[in-house]
């Protein structure tokens, strides 16, 4: 069974699956967490991430495994830290405070022999160009000489109930052959297969050609979708049909728009990247952006035209939206589309519901209720939104209810159900 100590900075939708796991090998893991509320959570044995239990959570703190703190020195004496905090857009800049404030966490504590990972999805370069110069500047160390540096892109993908931490292929990368070397013993140890690449540059670029690809392929259904229903023609059999080919194809489907932090912002930070170093523009990702990002409003437009057809303005109407998450089945709101979806419509005067089993704390305009997405809940609206369709949802009683239904996810059957 592994030993030593793993520090895992950020105890998130990542940091804290992954701290799960060190501990469940054998390693005694500190999760260092500054958000108290999220602290206290953990502290208490409740798990705020729907891939992680309680009663897992509960059981390594039990047994000493693992420990959340928010304290500086208890990171002190780590064999392994992994940097696992967020890395948002700030009007369209990458921002890596959250990065740098890790660096400059660990640095203070970096002996010879040591291994540090960024795991935090950025763009090449960020590795190399920041997280090592901190890291060598405050331990007085050379990375990779005296300690290893890699990255290693996370690929947790919430709610997927097939490919998680452990089967999913670990992409991982060192600054030299002994880095490299560190990191992929680290990570056999966690997953069963891990994929070295060259250099951290390639690994935070492989990253970003993952979810760009998704993004582009994404937007190009979304804007089928428009297209389509105006040319009166159904998307979801045409791609449906389309996916019948063997070779050359893979379906994707289109939606209420894109969440999470893969899709809306990591694109974008591989475009920032080229155009601050090429002085060049990532047209298929600006496109993409553009596409992905009004697709909320297309939903609110096909709301209105579709209450319209019923004889009701959109201001005075009742509307029950299914779903705050950005994905089925998890609670994970980033970015959700959900958001900007109930916002225009409570904008527009409408009495919004919502009703996701899933999300519990998040910020909603104070005129929308939150309630239970029942049937009588249902009949009660004058329009049914399906933003989320996650399987916690009783589709048929939803449908039952007589209710107008406009079903951005093509998973509800009725006369009753437009879709997007």
């Amino acid at each position: 069974m592994p030993s030593g100590r793993v520090v895992i900075v950020g105890q998130g939708y990542v940091g804290l699956p992954l701290a799960m796991r060190a501990a469940d090998v054998g390693f005694d893991v500190l999760g260092y967490e500054i958000d108290g509320d999220r602290l206290d959570m953990l502290k208490a044995g409740r798990s705020f991430v729907g891939d992680v239990s309680d009663d897992e959570l509960s059981t390594h703190i039990g047994s000493g495994r693992y420990r959340a703190s928010d304290l500086a020195e208890d990171c002190a004496g780590f064999d392994v830290a992994v940097i696992t905090v967020p890395t948002p857009l700030r009007e369209g800049v990458p921002d890596l405070t959250f990065i740098e404030d890790a660096a400059r966490l660990l640095g203070p504590f970096i002996r010879t022999g040591v291994t540090v990972v960024l795991e935090s999805t950025t763009y090449p370069g960020t590795t190399t160009e920041l997280v090592a110069p901190i890291l060598g500047n405050l331990s007085g160390l050379v990375p990779g000489e005296h300690f290893h540096l890699g990255h290693s892109p996370e690929r947790i993908d919430p709610g997927n109930a097939t490919w998680n931490l452990i089967n999913t292929p670990k992409v991982v990368s060192g600054v030299n052959l002994a880095s490299l070397l560190a990191v992929k013993e680290f990570y056999d140890q966690l997953c069963e297969r891990t994929v070295p690449v060259t250099s951290p540059s390639v690994a935070e670029l492989s990253k970003l050609i993952e979810n760009t690809f998704r993004h582009v392929n994404i937007a190009l259904v979304n804007e089928l979708a428009m297209f389509a229903n105006q040319l009166d023609v159904d998307v979801w059999e045409a791609i449906d049909a389309a996916s019948s080919k063997p070779f050359g194809f893979m379906a994707f489907r289109p939606g209420p728009g894109v969440g999470g932090h893969c899709l809306p912002i990591d694109p974008s930070y591989l475009s920032w990247k080229v155009r601050r170093v090429l002085g060049q523009s990532f047209r298929f990702v600006e496109l993409a952006n553009d596409v992905n990002e009004h697709m909320p409003d297309h939903v609110v437009q096909r709301v209105m035209l579709g209450l319209n057809r019923h004889g009701r303005a959109v201001r005075g109407s009742h509307v029950l939206v299914l779903g705050i998450a950005y994905k089925p089945n998890t609670s994970d709101a980033r970015e959700s589309p959900a958001l900007a979806v109930i916002d225009r419509l409570v904008q527009l005067g409408a009495t919004v519901r919502v009703a996701d089993p899933h999300v519990g704390r998040v910020t909603l305009d104070p005129r929308v209720e939150r309630v239970d997405a029942t049937e009588a809940e249902a009949a009660r609206a004058d329009i049914v939104v399906l933003i989320t369709d996650h399987d916690d949802f009783d589709l048929e009683a939803i449908s039952r209810s007589g209710t107008f239904i406009f079903d951005t996810r093509n998973r509800i059957a009725g006369g009753n159900v437009e879709f997007l």
